[in-house]
């Protein structure tokens, strides 16, 4: 008898429980008004319901066992829910707000926690908000697109925050505190990281986006903001740049399933260090400007807020969280009369021994510090370039120089050790540029 029950334990079906990834956890953000996807594991051939705000969805695992349902989109509602998943077993998350999430990636820059940034006694004292919710993936790079993180959602508090993205939360904060719209955060990023390793092409994807991008894919986000370039300036990819930026952007929407997801990005700070090869970082700035040819883009300038132009990571993370937000805000959250941008270079004419010089975003063009404007130098046919005098004439600007009679080009904090003061009313900067044969976008 002991022998034969024996047997009979050993022929019962083995089952395995119903699990899903990661990013399913409680205190999670869902995206509202976008499809809300669950996907997991289970059994072979396994039959899932998954409920959320009233609403069910089945799937069927595959002989993999994979399974993904898809349930109708959220809308914003200001509670609390449950979702639950079930198969042979059940799993209920709690705490689920509607609203929405941003992913934040790059390289150090936006890595930079808190404790690593300026005011962090203050700001993370009053990083309290029950309804901004983060999630923070570990560095793994892998050979393959894969379908985990080891992470977990924490709401955010005074407790929590430290060592999270500065950027990322001051984003965050900014959009939530304007709207009152729950916030998903989800930091992504590497610090060193070039920019390749992060895209996803038809032809094939790099190892942090398999790692730490790829198992989220599923995931309805709102957008993404982006921190990354300095590795690409020392490897001298310059103007390169811009298709790489366009690779990434265009990957992402796909993977995503958002081919309009609002993309936006820091262009990176001036740093007086020679591993920056001379004229490197200036064209790679151009190849940011360029980038918000790109629909759904846009671009926040840092020339300004750097204090120690020796540290390639500036101190001051809260005005370019600020700063991006600003882009969301208006473009996204539809805020009225809220600038978004520093001046940014349209078009030239030369008026005999002047250039004039005409600008996006250039509402209240002054200077920073009060001084004369900075940074302008001019050149004529030669190319050899000069200090020049630059008078604001309303929303353009007139540049000459005493040396130069027949002006043909300018160039406007031109190194990589620029600090120009030319910004507009609400105090943004105007970006580095040149005239030659300029590439670059507005963003309006």
């Amino acid at each position: 008898m002991r022998f034969a029950f024996a047997l009979s334990l050993l022929t019962l079906p083995l089952t395995a429980d119903v699990t899903l990834p990661a990013i399913f956890g409680n205190g999670m953000v869902v995206q509202r008004d976008a499809p809300l996807r669950v996907w997991g594991t289970a059994d072979a051939n396994e039959a899932i319901t998954v409920s959320f705000s009233g609403k069910k969805a089945t799937a069927k695992a595959s002989p993999d066992g994979t399974w993904l349902a898809e349930l109708p989109a959220p809308k914003l509602d200001n509670k609390s829910h449950k979702l639950s998943v079930k198969g042979n077993n059940e799993i209920t998350i709690t705490d689920v707000l509607i609203g929405d999430v941003w992913i934040g990636s790059g390289q150090s820059n936006m890595e930079w926690n808190l404790t690593q940034s300026e005011r962090k006694e203050e700001f993370i004292k009053k990083a309290q908000h029950p309804k901004v919710r983060l999630f923070h993936i570990p560095k793994v790079q892998q050979n393959a697109p894969q379908t985990n993180v080891k992470a977990a959602w924490k709401i955010c508090t005074p407790e929590n925050i430290p060592r999270f993205s500065a950027v990322l939360y001051h984003f965050g904060k900014d959009i939530h505190k304007k709207t009152k719209i729950p916030m998903g955060l989800i930091n992504s990023s590497w610090g060193g990281s070039p920019i390749e390793p992060w895209i996803v092409t038809g032809k094939g994807s790099g190892k942090m986006y398999n790692g730490m991008i790829a198992p989220i894919t599923n995931f309805s986000v709102k957008g993404t903001i982006w921190y990354q370039g300095e590795t690409n300036v020392i490897q001298k990819n310059g103007l390169a740049y811009t298709s790489k930026m366009k690779d990434l952007i265009e990957g992402w929407r796909k993977v995503f399933r958002n081919p309009t997801m609002p993309f936006y990005y820091v262009q990176i700070a001036p740093w007086g260090n020679k591993r920056y090869a001379d004229g490197q970082l200036p064209a790679l700035w151009e190849a940011q400007v360029a980038t918000l040819k790109l629909p759904h883009t846009g671009m926040a300038v840092t020339t300004d807020i750097v204090h120690n132009i020796g540290d390639i990571h500036p101190r001051n993370k809260h005005d370019v969280g600020d700063r991006l937000a600003r882009w969301a805000l208006v473009k996204n959250y539809h805020v009225k009369d809220l600038p978004y941008s520093g001046p940014l270079y349209k078009s030239m004419k030369i008026e005999g021994s002047k250039i004039r010089l005409t600008f996006a975003h250039a509402k209240g063009l002054k200077s920073r510090d009060g001084k004369d404007l900075n940074e302008f130098k001019i050149a004529g046919a030669d190319g050899n370039f000069v200090d020049a005098q630059a008078k604001i004439s309303g929303t353009s600007v007139l540049v000459s120089a005493k040396e130069v009679s027949s002006p043909k080009h300018v160039q406007f904090g031109w190194h990589r050790s620029a600090n120009p003061n030319l910004i507009n009313k609400a105090g943004l900067p105007a970006s580095p540029f040149q005239t030659n044969n300029w590439t670059g976008g507005t963003g309006e």
